[in-house]
């Protein structure tokens, strides 16, 4: 059997604001397929920001708990458009970590925490 992880649901509470944080984060429009869901194709998974309230669901949105990691070539680019994106933090600048990744950490408008990584430094756990 094989098991792939193709959509992570992204809890915002205003999907216009969430779609101009994270279309200029990501550098791309996504695509709306619901009135409170746009799709956004990261590697093979879909971020998927969801407002409940505007598909017209009676339930609240609270933001995630853990991190959503996301590798980029450019990491320095990436800091610079989440710093001006509308974020509610984001790291002074670029670190790395004991384990080697080159990254920063960050939150969305929603208070969603996010990272972005060095793509040739990302660790899986692997040696």
């Amino acid at each position: 059997m094989s098991v792939n992880l193709y959509r992570v649901i992204l809890p915002v509470t205003d999907i216009e604001r969430a779609v101009t944080f994270y279309a200029e984060l990501l550098e791309a429009p996504g695509s709306r397929v619901s009135p409170g869901r746009h799709y956004f194709e990261c590697g093979g998974t879909i971020l998927a920001c969801f407002d409940p309230c505007a598909d017209g669901d009676a339930i609240e949105s609270r933001p995630n708990q853990g991190h959503l990691y996301f590798s980029v070539s450019d990491l320095n680019a990436a800091h610079e458009r989440a710093t001006s994106a509308g974020r509610l933090s984001v790291d002074a600048s670029v670190a790395t970590m004991p384990w080697g990744e080159k990254c920063f950490y960050g939150e969305d408008p929603f208070g969603n925490p996010f990272c972005f990584v060095d793509d040739s430094t990302c660790f899986t756990g692997e040696s």
